[in-house]
């Protein structure tokens, strides 16, 4: 069974919302193939406060459902499946969700980037709550407290560097005693008078469910096998993100670390697919940055169905 689309979706968080949005109201009719994420990292937030529009700020989980509602109002379909394999060596291309197969006039990859995480028992309960991987989207909520930042990269010590804008005290714990971030990065977080240093450590858990609110840590020395609690108000993440974009694997061009190369805003090098959103962007990965994108990907599948017929 087969069916024949002008534009699939791939992705269902803010950009793929957005481009659902823009592309519907071009009356495209498009197909939004939910992924293995539906309403990507917003759906593991609680409240938005930097997004647009919503001076009281506004849940993440209602903030995309908001955004499916106003693309479905204008025609766009959603689908929960699977993208388990993509030809785009032609046109129309073939997309296998499960045991259906969708063709499509034009594609958009809209299927973002998974926070790395560190597999701890009660992480996951307690995302939005105190465990995040982004300090950009929360670090407002933790003004005069004390928190902790995990990884050894650049990401980690851009992480804690941002995070002291807020933070009294922020502590960045690297299992290694050497860090892998540039000399530059490294050096400024030394110097910055609100950041310590734990070396040779890992996080063995997150205190406390029961409260719904991050009160501690269980930490490990790796040299020594000492165990201790570590009191704290927030655990921020940074050991980087992975992008969804496995699938496309040798059909499109990537960086080194898996993110679509992109030419001209959000073009890949395949005339009639286009990226948009956190599976290209490596830099900003914002709520606000993704949707624009998602508008800029969607006037231009408008633009080259017009010229390439739909």
């Amino acid at each position: 069974m087969s069916e024949l689309r002008n534009v699939v979706i791939i992705g269902s968080g803010c950009s793929g919302h957005t481009a659902a949005l823009y592309t519907a109201r071009a009356n495209l009719k498009p197909l939004v193939v939910e992924g293995h994420e539906p309403g990507g990292q917003l759906a593991l937030t609680t409240m938005v406060e930097n997004f647009p529009g919503f001076p009281e700020g506004i849940m993440g989980p209602l903030l995309v459902e908001n955004m499916r509602k106003q693309a479905e109002r204008f025609g766009a379909e959603y689908r929960t499946a699977h993208l388990s394999s993509v030809d785009l060596s032609q046109r129309p291309f073939a997309l296998h969700l499960g045991k259906h197969q969708v063709h499509a006039q034009s594609l958009i990859i809209a299927s973002g980037a998974s926070a790395r995480w560190l597999g701890l028992p009660n992480e996951q309960k307690l995302i939005g709550h105190g465990v995040s991987s982004c300090a950009t989207c929360d670090g407002f909520f933790f003004s005069g407290k004390e928190i902790v930042v995990v990884g050894g990269g650049d990401s980690a010590m851009e992480e804690a560097l941002f995070l002291t804008r807020f933070a009294t005290k922020v502590t960045l714990i690297h299992r290694r005693e050497q860090f892998r971030a540039s000399k530059i990065m490294l050096e400024r977080a030394q110097r910055h008078e609100k950041i310590q240093f734990l070396p040779n450590t890992v996080v063995e858990d997150v205190y406390d469910v029961g409260k719904q609110e991050v009160t501690g840590l269980k930490l490990r020395n790796v040299k020594t096998g000492e165990q201790r609690d570590f009191p704290t108000s927030a655990l921020f993440l940074g050991i980087g993100h992975d992008p969804n974009a496995k699938m496309f694997a040798g059909q499109l061009d990537t960086d080194g670390d898996g993110y679509l190369k992109i030419h001209n805003y959000v073009l890949t090098r395949v005339h009639g697919v286009f990226a948009c959103g956190d599976v290209q962007d490596r830099r900003y990965r914002q709520a606000i940055t993704a949707a624009g994108t998602g508008c800029m990907a969607a006037i231009e599948v408008e633009k080259f169905l017009e010229e390439h017929g739909s």
